[in-house]
């Protein structure tokens, strides 16, 4: 497995191996005790699979909150999308930060997403899927979003001026700086 820092500081992009023949490949996209030697001890407790059926779905962005924030591994096994971190830590040097990463089917990148990190995407496809890990189960009384558009993230999103599809809780849903972060940054010295 081929494992990359991104630009922030604790999202990283794994790129599996894949094994062909005739009849296509095998890839292992994850294996604890490889990954814990490699400095990634997460346990995974919930696998997600969302489905888009049009190119513009702009699903995001997403977090939960203490006490049961989550790391995601995110992979798009169908498709394409644009896939989005935003550092939501606290006291973050790199507060308000993102990192947008093509995740395909074609490519098999992945990106951790961890705790204190918002996370959205953007399909780049009609009929995309979307499947990550989550290292804590659902918790709606957890659940939080920040506006997709807000101005002071200003992720570049790749539109140029198309209104993405949204749900009518992200059509909604507060910029940041209506609302107070619930992750603080611990410095990593």
């Amino acid at each position: 497995m081929q494992i990359e820092m991104t630009a922030l500081s604790g999202v990283f992009m794994f790129t599996p191996k894949r094994f062909g023949d005739t009849r296509g490949w095998f890839s292992e996209t994850w294996a604890a005790g490889r990954m814990a030697e490699a400095g990634f001890d997460l346990t995974y407790v919930q696998d997600n699979q969302s489905y888009s059926a049009k190119k513009g779905t702009l699903r995001g962005l997403h977090y939960q909150s203490p006490p049961h924030s989550q790391d995601k591994l995110v992979r798009c096994s169908r498709g394409s999308v644009l896939d989005v971190a935003v550092d939501y830590r606290v006291g973050s040097p790199n507060f308000g930060n993102w990192v947008g990463v093509k995740l395909s089917a074609e490519n098999g990148r992945q990106l951790l997403v961890p705790k204190g990190f918002l996370h959205g995407f953007l399909t780049l496809e009609d009929d995309t899927e979307v499947q990550y890990k989550c290292t804590d189960r659902y918790a709606p009384e957890c659940d939080g979003n920040i506006r997709w558009n807000d101005p002071d993230l200003a992720i570049d999103w790749g539109l140029d001026g198309v209104v993405p599809h949204l749900s009518a809780k992200d059509e909604v849903a507060p910029f940041i700086a209506q609302v107070r972060s619930p992750f603080v940054w611990e410095s990593e010295a």
